[in-house]
């Protein structure tokens, strides 16, 4: 199971594409909110979560995605209990990715360290101290970072290829017409 992490102002595109592309995958994907049940994103689309974070089995997930957008960020890095669950997944080794402004979230942390990342140009400086990378969607052993809404795509069949394969990746993004 793949938790996707959702916090008032999250950023619709960067969530919602990779809940989309995974489930095509066949992936299991749930939405799951640090808050109330409805989600306002970033530009004012309600989302439904598939599940509040006291609800969320972390013993039934293999990957922990955080979307960024603003304030979206700020409220999955003020949640304690998914800061524990990233450092819980960091320290066990498990997939985390994270677009946007959500690598800072692993950034503060020193979870970047070393590490090549990207991250929304202009907060580089969030990265700790990261390689800044500038390609759409960066792999480092267990942690994926993605650039930004427009890498959307590029970032969910990153995690696709982790998860199922480069050929499943392939596939998805011949279906979409993706080139």
């Amino acid at each position: 199971m793949v938790y996707v992490y959702l916090g008032e102002g999250f950023e619709e595109i960067e969530a919602l594409t990779c809940v989309d592309l995974l489930r095509r995958a066949e992936i299991d994907v749930a939405t799951v909110s640090v808050g109330e049940k409805v989600v306002t994103g970033a530009h004012g689309i309600k989302v439904t979560s598939d599940m509040l974070i006291n609800e969320a089995s972390m013993d039934d997930c293999s990957m922990i995605v955080l979307p960024g957008g603003m304030p979206g960020t700020l409220n999955l890095q003020n949640n304690t209990t998914l800061s524990s669950y990233i450092d819980d997944f960091y320290k066990e080794g498990k997939y985390i990715a994270a677009i946007c402004a959500a690598p800072m979230i692993l950034g503060a942390k020193g979870y970047l360290n070393g590490r090549p990342a990207t991250i929304y140009p202009g907060m580089e400086d969030h990265l700790g101290s990261a390689i800044a990378k500038t390609e759409s969607a960066v792999q480092s052993d267990n942690i994926i970072t993605g650039r930004g809404p427009g890498c959307a795509m590029d970032f969910a069949l990153k995690i696709i290829e982790v998860l199922k394969g480069i050929e499943i990746s392939k596939a998805i993004a011949d279906e979409l017409v993706y080139i």
